[in-house]
């Protein structure tokens, strides 16, 4: 099939490069979003998908809007069978969704109708879910509300960041999308619509809501910290200070007795107090400086011992 593929992130990159490879898909061009500023030179930026576009000699297109005349003008040109979607990071209106043959197919990482939305592993590991996966369905306006070709599963392991598991997602989710096309070109599947049990919404992660609450209970606490790992990072305030926080350890015992937010600082780690058992910080990050060992921050910081973390 004549294939024109959309997608932005990191996390889209293995399923272009398994398109890519396939001797059975042809890929036309790619759709991503435009250039943007990023790092610390504030450097303008080619997306991880238009980069690797770039080194195999394949049409670009960077609509600032999915709803641009010139690019519903260039895809119609382009007449695509098909338009599989990784994490593109826009809204396509229906005149762009009408134009492949067999529309487009969206990969999203998360086992729908649950967690649909912006951040489904983000979700999913806040949640504390044994199981997620990836969908591969079809694109309709709804919000992930299309029918399913089919599924791939993964369960989330005890100390997954989010960054790890959408990294296994990506993987199988890649092999999956090239499966699911494989099958439409061959007439041999049926999209499947969404049950209407089970419906779960994932909104996108803010900085704000990756903020570290300590009222809570201690595993909650660790899988709200992974769940905004290594992106946007959890954080937290001490004293006038605002400082990112690595994945921590839950401690089933500890001869202390800690409030909310309460440090101990000893010889075997740093520890916070939370709504249950305290948590050991691993690593942290204060403004401006370097990731760093949790204890050695703390003891070089000389917290006050009425200081908590909120």
């Amino acid at each position: 099939m004549r294939i024109v593929f959309a997608g932005t992130p990191e996390p889209a990159v293995p399923s272009l490069a398994r398109l890519l490879a396939s001797t059975r898909h042809e890929v036309v061009a790619v759709v991503t979003r435009p250039d943007a500023v990023a790092g610390r030179g504030r450097k303008v930026t080619r997306s991880p998908v238009g980069l690797l576009a770039d080194e195999h000699g394949i049409e670009v297109l960077t609509p600032t809007r999915a709803s641009d005349p010139d690019f519903l003008a260039r895809l119609t040109e382009l007449a695509p069978d098909c338009a599989p979607v990784v994490a593109y990071g826009a809204l396509l209106p229906r005149p762009v969704l009408d134009v492949p043959k067999f529309g487009w197919v969206n990969l999203h990482f998360s086992l729908l109708p649950a967690w649909r939305g912006a951040a489904p592993v983000q979700a999913a590991i806040a949640a504390g879910d044994d199981m997620t996966g990836a969908s591969a369905f079809r694109l309709e306006e709804g919000l992930d509300t299309g029918p399913v070709y089919g599924v791939a599963t993964e369960r989330i392991r005890d100390t997954d960041t989010a960054g790890e598991l959408l990294g296994r997602l990506a993987e199988s989710g890649a092999f999956l999308l090239e499966s699911v096309l494989d099958g439409i070109e061959d007439g041999a599947l049926n999209a499947v619509p969404q049950s209407e049990d089970g419906v779960s919404h994932a909104p996108k992660v803010t900085v704000d809501s990756a903020r570290v609450d300590w009222t809570l209970p201690a595993a909650v606490v660790d899988r709200r910290i992974r769940s905004v790992t290594p992106a946007p990072g959890a954080w937290t305030q001490v004293g006038d200070l605002r400082v990112k926080v690595a994945p921590v350890t839950p401690v089933a015992e500890l001869d202390a007795a800690l409030e909310p937010g309460q440090f101990l600082v000893r010889k075997d780690g740093c520890y916070v107090g939370t709504a249950t058992t305290p948590v050991r910080l691993s690593q942290v990050q204060p403004q401006g400086k370097k990731l760093m060992a949790a204890a050695d921050w703390a003891r070089g910081a000389r917290l006050d011992p009425e200081v908590r973390a909120q």
